[in-house]
């Protein structure tokens, strides 16, 4: 072969060489890519594993309306808005998926169409978004720590204009819609579904998962199986979660000294609780009288927010099945006789106030530790589980409620217990 066509033919030998070498490297590494997507942990910016997003709330309540901050030794000193530690940090990834900086959750962004819970368990094992096949249906843990109570709850509100309500996501960051009312839902009609299925039943034997709504700013229980009249179970939101696989795992530790610290929230809680039952100024009055005591060797103790409240709900537990609170067994609970006059656990209120959407604050948010009652059917029955959170009068009397509140009559005790938290 003549030197000259030689030359060109190696040449070209050597480019399709190196193309050849580019393509296998350029597979390797994108392979090497994909695989490090699907197992990338989302970066927090805190050391905790079970880190309690802030409520949000910053507006003070009286029994009513909304006051003037309140100073150490007035009524009403001590609620949720007094208190801030960490305030919802979200980055969106612009890919369809939204990060959590507290929690090191990473969520998908928009739900989409709803889906029944079946369907919804089912579906997280092909779902596939920016890449990522790690997806799965959060916990109620997970997917509660997404509420935030700047929301305003639209419950009795008539017709169906949506545009000036408020509901408790951050809809800078979420996709939200509420009810769609056209399609004969109510406005409060966005139940998100977890993965969190009751220990018990509730409503006539029904199998139970809890939920949270982000239109009306709740956990309750919902069944799961199909719908009175209707040939397929109830249609729920759904927003599927990855990372962080000991988010609302509870680390707790015996203080041995009336206290049990939770390691994974940096939150130090009294063992017992108040012992007896209060309206809710009335327990902000208790904090401050057993700070003024040192209660425990401590000045510093607080009336948990909502959502901290909510961490130390053990869902693996409930009266009908564990015999016991819904709560670790470290926790001694006062036994209380319930609507159906028989032993339960009690409601405890929180230093959240749960706002209506007309302004006004009438209403403190609680969480259920034990069976969460609704007068239904004619009887009094477990209608949303223990480990509920609902919210009740600020003040009142119970008796005026002697068949509960509601499409599930629930239950109305406007005097509830109080555990007492404080940062470690």
């Amino acid at each position: 072969m003549d030197p000259k066509y030689r030359k060109v033919a190696l040449i070209s030998l050597l480019s399709v060489v190196i193309i050849i070498s580019a393509v296998v490297v350029g597979l390797l590494y994108n392979g090497a890519k994909d695989a490090e997507v699907s197992n990338t942990v989302v970066e927090k910016t805190n050391n905790f594993s079970y880190a309690i997003v802030d409520t949000g709330q910053t507006t003070f309540f009286g029994n009513l309306e909304s006051i003037l901050e309140p100073s150490l030794g007035d009524d009403f000193y001590g609620q949720d808005a007094q208190y801030t530690r960490f305030s919802a940090s979200y980055v969106d990834n612009e890919d369809g998926t939204v990060t959590d900086l507290n929690t090191g959750l990473m969520w998908q962004q928009d739900p989409g169409e709803k889906m029944t819970y079946d369907d919804a368990v089912s579906g997280a094992d092909s779902f596939v978004l920016s890449q990522y096949d790690d997806w799965r249906l959060p916990t109620i843990k997970e997917l509660y720590s997404l509420i935030l109570f700047t929301g305003e709850d639209p419950s009795g509100e008539e017709g169906d204009d949506t545009s000036n309500l408020v509901p408790f996501i951050d809809t800078d960051y979420f996709v939200f819609e509420y009810g769609d009312t056209a399609n004969r839902e109510r406005i409060i009609d966005a139940q998100y579904v977890s993965s969190t299925v009751y220990e018990s039943t509730t409503m006539d034997g029904a199998e139970t998962v809890f939920g949270v709504n982000f239109a009306d700013g709740r956990i309750k229980g919902y069944g799961t199986g199909t719908m009175p009249g209707q040939p397929d179970g109830k249609l729920f939101t759904v927003m599927y979660v990855r990372g962080n696989l000991e988010y609302g795992q509870n680390e707790f530790i015996d203080n041995t000294d009336k206290t049990i610290t939770d390691n994974a929230t940096g939150l130090m809680w009294a063992q017992e609780d108040s012992g007896e039952s209060m309206l809710w100024e009335d327990a902000l009055a208790w904090v401050q009288q057993k700070n003024a005591e040192n209660y425990l060797g401590y000045s510093d103790w607080c009336l948990p927010n909502v959502k901290e409240l909510q961490s130390i709900v053990d869902y693996s537990r409930c009266p009908d099945t564990t015999d016991s609170a819904a709560i670790d067994p470290l926790f001694n609970c006062t036994i209380i006789t319930n609507e159906l006059n028989v032993d339960d656990y009690a409601f405890y209120w929180s230093g959240t106030t749960h706002a209506s959407s007309n302004g006004l604050g009438a209403n403190a948010a609680y969480v259920a530790f034990g069976e969460s009652l609704g007068y239904m059917d004619g009887e009094w029955q477990d209608v949303h589980g223990a480990g509920s959170q609902r919210s009740d009068p600020k003040v009142g009397d119970p008796d005026d409620y002697t068949e509960g509140h509601g499409p599930q009559g629930d239950c109305i005790r406007i005097l509830n217990s109080v555990r007492l938290v404080r940062i470690v």
